[in-house]
């Protein structure tokens, strides 16, 4: 399996999202998707380091995409999403809105914020172009086997969450914003200041969830360590990382150490232990009885 960078979720300075690129270049992965995903507010900050980093990505010999909108809502991110098809990249379709701008024909990717939970649904995205397909991160191993199987037969690359805070809801309103007692339009960018979402916690102070903006995220970090032999016997192309503020690099090392037998199972999960021990992991949507369920040392062997 190959590795795929995900789109940043997280609100960073110029600066460090620069910098994060720059490293990335080098990192063991075969394609990345930047852009803003989030929150198009965001999106000045950055935008005019947006070419030079696809330069640098190309020349290090990843390929290149960019992604729209989980949710858009305003004429000037109307503008902004039609604007994408302008710029000669392959477009990560995160919002189906963003069909009607792409070129007849032009290919394009799909990523996890769209519903494709069956085989239905892949053969029409299929139809209008789509070659490569990000599942969303909740669907159990047997409906990723089943749509990677249908996948293959249309041509289509099956990629599954790997590994970062899981994407659960994106909302009209935003969340940093309100906790600061500021309206959406006055933010002032809060969410700058957690680079990788804010922690929830239930009011008897147990991990809930964590707030990014306008998007609600899994408390628990999705590692897909005890289930890559799976996930390849299943047909998956692809485990996607989710970019986060530190120790990526080493994340994506692990991964493909993982991936080409230099490291036993077990080995990713006490990297990311390694950077940050309070983090928690959870594998349970592939092959557990919730989605925060973690195999641990003890992996379910689920039949595909």
């Amino acid at each position: 399996m190959e590795l795929t960078i995900g789109p940043n979720q997280f609100f960073w300075s110029a600066e460090k999202w620069s910098a994060f690129y720059q490293d990335l270049a080098s990192a063991p992965v075969e394609r990345v998707v930047l852009g803003e995903l989030i929150c198009s507010k965001r999106l000045p900050f950055f935008q005019d380091r947006i070419p030079d980093a696809v330069t640098m990505l190309l020349e290090a010999g990843k390929e290149v995409a960019l992604t729209s909108l989980a949710l858009v809502t305003l004429k000037r991110e109307r503008k902004q999403t039609a604007a994408l098809a302008e710029m000669g990249l392959c477009i990560e379709v995160n919002d189906l809105s963003v069909l009607p701008h792409l070129p007849k024909g032009a290919p394009f990717w799909v990523g996890p914020l769209i519903n494709v939970y069956n085989e239905g649904t892949l053969a029409w995205l299929a139809g209008l172009g789509a070659t490569r397909v990000c599942l969303p991160p909740e669907l159990p191993l047997a409906s990723v086997a089943t749509l990677a199987r249908a996948a293959a037969d249309l041509g289509v690359a099956i990629e599954v969450w790997g590994h970062g805070r899981l994407p659960l809801a994106i909302s009209g309103r935003c969340y940093h914003a309100r906790l600061h007692n500021r309206s959406k339009d006055n933010c002032q960018f809060a969410c700058e200041d957690d680079p990788d979402g804010l922690e929830v916690r239930t009011i008897n102070h147990q991990p809930f969830m964590a707030m990014n903006g306008v998007q609600t995220l899994s408390d628990s970090y999705a590692c897909t360590d005890h289930q890559i032999e799976l996930l390849a016997e299943a047909g998956v192309s692809a485990l996607r990382l989710s970019p986060q503020s530190q120790g990526f690099l080493t994340i994506c090392q692990a991964y493909r150490d993982r991936l080409d037998g230099r490291l036993p199972e077990g080995g990713i999960a006490a990297a990311a232990r390694d950077l940050a021990p309070e983090v928690r992991l959870s594998d349970g949507f592939l092959t557990g009885e919730s989605g925060v369920a973690w195999s641990g040392s003890a992996p379910a062997k689920t039949t595909v």
